[in-house]
């Protein structure tokens, strides 16, 4: 268990109307980026968003950044970090007089330089900390498609293969395709498809039969309340936990620690590579470092990397492991890819005013905040480009698609798509590049 040793300050800045402080969220989808003294960081709006977005049981104060947090005056850049991958302390800033105090509640490291762009700062420390870790290359990524936003959880066989169809009459590059939620009957039962989805065995050879690589959609540490395997294996969940409540029921923890909910997701993941696929995107991963009595007494970040391992283990070294919702510094070196922002969405802004929810303006931020990530830990995932005509500010979202490093994925209903939505896709499906993104300067 992570036992917070209350705040201690780590070191003192002085402070004038440059000052400006980088703040890292916990997970994908929680809010990251640079903000002058005076601003507000983003906060959950409500208590389902803090545990699905935010760090679970942490409460923010003041600038908070988690594993990650710099502050930049002039050219004089402050880098204060975790150690490694296993412990991610909270690291907060905030302004005391003609001061800034850095505290943690954890060991942290601290660094200071002269930089011109502050990001470079971040991408130096991104090396560094990887250096520290597990080498790995980075992935090239062919073209892709995803079925979400195009067909979100109602999708079945026949919508993906009516896109497939559609790769083909109209010349999309389409290297990928992604199944994504909506095929199983329950969370946490992966191999029992939705009564009318359709096949998932069928459908992966129907997609490779064509040349093309099938991915699917798993939240491997979820378990739905309502899910068969709740019910017949409520030993396999870590008691008194909740991932928070989606799909119309609480969501529980799976407790990979316990040695037959270790079996049965490698099992799970054993079949699907049987069944064709070698792309996982692996969603909600945040469940896996929530704090709780498991079978093995291992702290949430422990547990979490473990349940990684555990997956790499069954689809072995060369098919893909892609995070989304997922703890970042604790994944290093476990993941082929990482979404690195909220979800994006057809409308610019969530309805709760909360950028950690679906919506283009926390997508966008985010993900350019984290720019730095890429070609360094992993392909960045700055989610997939959607431009039919119903989406609002589609323009201004292609273009950031455009200029953003990794992956590149569709996800239209090819078929709704108008003459400039159909030309620009054609144009934005280009395979990805392993090399470092050339760093925006956040003054600019």
């Amino acid at each position: 268990m992570r036992i917070p040793v209350g705040f201690v300050p780590v070191t003192e800045l002085a402070h004038d109307a440059t000052t400006r402080v980088f703040e890292h969220g916990w997970q994908s989808w929680s809010p990251s980026g640079w903000y002058p003294l005076d601003a507000r960081p983003p906060r959950p709006t409500a208590p389902n968003h803090h545990v699905m977005a935010y760090r679970p049981g942490v409460t923010a104060q003041g600038f908070q950044g988690e594993g990650l947090l710099a502050v930049a005056t002039g050219n004089e850049v402050t880098v204060v970090s975790a150690l490694s991958p296993d412990q991610v302390p909270s690291i907060r800033c905030e302004v005391r007089g003609d001061v800034v105090v850095v505290s943690a509640d954890g060991e942290v490291q601290v660094s200071s330089g002269q930089y011109e762009n502050a990001n470079q700062a971040l991408a130096d420390w991104a090396d560094a900390f990887a250096r520290g870790s597990a080498e790995h290359a980075v992935r090239v990524f062919g073209p892709s498609w995803c079925s979400w936003y195009a067909y979100w959880g109602k999708v079945t066989e026949r919508d993906v293969m009516t896109e497939v169809r559609q790769f083909d009459e109209h010349e999309l590059s389409v290297d990928l395709v992604l199944l994504d939620e909506g095929y199983q009957a329950e969370i946490g039962d992966w191999l029992t498809p939705r009564e009318d989805f359709g096949s998932t065995v069928r459908l992966a050879a129907d997609i490779r039969s064509g040349g093309r690589r099938a991915g699917i959609w798993v939240a491997p540490f979820l378990v739905g309340a309502k899910s068969e395997t709740a019910r017949r294996h409520p030993e396999w969940l870590v008691p008194g936990i909740t991932a928070g409540t989606n799909w119309g029921q609480e969501q529980l923890v799976l407790d990979i620690t316990h040695p037959g909910a270790a079996r049965h997701l490698q099992d799970v993941f054993t079949e699907l590579c049987r069944q064709g696929y070698d792309h996982f995107k692996l969603d909600f991963l945040y469940a896996g470092a929530i704090e709780g009595d498991r079978h093995e007494q291992l702290d949430g970040i422990a547990a979490y990397r473990h349940g990684l391992r555990l997956l790499r283990e069954a689809v072995g070294p060369n098919r893909i492991l892609h995070g989304c919702g997922a703890p970042i510094l604790p994944s290093l070196g476990l993941v082929d890819c990482m979404r690195i922002s909220p979800d994006t969405d057809p409308l610019v802004d969530p309805p709760s005013g909360d950028i950690s929810q679906p919506g283009q303006r926390g997508a966008r931020s985010t993900s350019i905040a984290r720019e730095f990530l890429h070609g360094r830990w992993w392909a960045n995932d700055s989610d997939c480009l959607i431009v039919r005509p119903d989406v609002q500010a589609r323009e201004e979202w292609a273009a950031h698609i455009e200029t953003a490093p990794g992956l590149r994925m569709s996800s239209d209903p090819i078929g709704d798509l108008d003459a400039w939505g159909l030309a620009r896709t054609r144009e934005l499906l280009t395979p990805s590049s392993p090399r470092p993104h050339p760093l925006r300067n956040p003054d600019a």
